[in-house]
C-alpha cells in the first residue's frame, strides 16, 4: 500500500531522519480468469495445429541475429492476428486461449505403448521455435495453456465441456478430425484455412454418423497417422454403416454381422 503523504512542513524534517530506500517496482497480481458464464463464447485454438501449418506453409526464413529459423513462428503470429481481426462482431469471443500439446508422452502410451511410435521427430529447425512461439502469443494477452501428459485435444475437451456446462458456447479452431466428436449444439468447429465452420451436419456428411458416434468409427478404422489399428478390411465407409446400423460397439458388431462387414468392405 502507497505510503500516506506528508505536508511539505515535514517532509525535510522526515528526509533528514531517514534515508529514503531504493524505489522498488510495485508487486502486480494477474487479476483472476473471468469464469465462462451464461451467453459466454469460449474461443480455443489448437495451437499445436496452428505451428504445423504455419512451419509448411512459409519457405525458410532466418534471423539476421543469428541464423534462427523463424518461418513457423511468423506464419503462426499472421495466423492468430488474422483469426482476431477477422471475427465478426457477432461471432466474437468473451474468452479466447491458445493450447498447445506439452510432451510426446501421455497417458494414452501407458493404455496403448505402440501410439504414434512411427512419427517422425520435429523438424530440427522447428524445435528452436516451440518456446518462440509461446512467447508470441503472450505478447498478444493470450493464455497459452498446456499440461504435462496430455495433449491438446484433451484439454480443449475438458474446457468445451466445462463451458458448455456453464452456460457458455464455444468454438473450436481447428480441422483436426479428432475433435468433431466434440461437436454439439453448443460447441462448433472453425476451419480457418478453408474459413468453414463445422457443426453438427458437416461431421455427419463427413463421417456418416453424429459426433457422439464419431470415437467408434474411428475405433473401427483406426489412425495411421497415431499407429492406432483398425479392424482390417473396415474402411470409413463401412464403418459409418456398421455404427448407423448397430448403434453402439457395445453391441457386438460381429454377431451375425458378416454380412454387413462385406458389404462394408465394396463400400469403404
Amino acid at each position: 500500500m502507497p505510503k500516506k503523504p506528508v505536508s511539505p512542513a515535514t517532509s525535510s524534517a522526515a528526509a533528514k531522519a531517514e534515508k529514503p530506500a531504493a524505489a522498488k517496482p510495485a508487486a502486480t497480481k494477474a487479476p483472476a480468469a473471468k469464469v465462462p458464464a451464461t451467453g459466454d463464447h469460449v474461443f480455443l485454438v489448437d495451437g499445436s495445429g496452428y505451428i504445423f501449418r504455419a512451419y509448411h506453409a512459409l519457405p525458410p526464413l532466418n534471423r539476421k541475429s543469428d541464423g534462427l529459423q523463424v518461418n513457423a513462428v511468423l506464419g503462426f503470429c499472421n495466423m492468430l492476428w488474422k483469426l482476431m481481426r477477422d471475427m465478426p462482431p457477432e461471432n466474437r469471443p468473451t474468452h479466447l486461449a491458445i493450447i498447445f500439446d506439452k510432451s510426446e508422452k501421455t497417458f494414452r502410451n501407458e493404455f496403448y505403448a505402440e501410439y504414434k511410435a512411427h512419427r517422425p521427430p520435429a523438424p530440427d529447425d522447428l524445435i528452436p521455435q516451440f518456446a518462440l512461439i509461446r512467447e508470441a502469443v503472450r505478447a498478444f494477452d493470450l493464455p497459452c495453456l498446456e499440461q504435462i501428459g496430455y495433449e491438446a485435444d484433451d484439454l480443449i475437451a475438458t474446457y468445451v465441456r466445462e463451458a458448455c456446462e456453464r452456460g457458455a458456447t464455444a468454438t473450436i479452431v481447428s480441422s483436426d478430425k479428432d475433435l468433431m466428436q466434440l461437436v454439439t449444439d453448443c460447441v462448433t468447429m472453425y476451419d480457418t484455412m478453408k474459413d468453414k465452420r463445422i457443426g453438427i451436419a458437416e461431421v455427419i456428411e463427413k463421417f456418416g454418423v453424429p459426433p457422439d458416434k464419431v470415437v467408434e468409427v474411428q475405433a473401427l478404422i483406426g489412425d495411421s497417422v497415431d499407429n492406432v489399428p483398425g479392424v482390417p478390411g473396415v474402411g470409413p465407409k463401412a464403418a459409418g454403416t456398421l455404427i448407423s446400423e448397430l448403434g453402439s460397439l457395445d453391441r457386438d458388431p460381429f454377431r451375425g454381422a458378416e454380412s454387413r462387414t462385406d458389404r462394408g468392405r465394396a463400400q469403404g
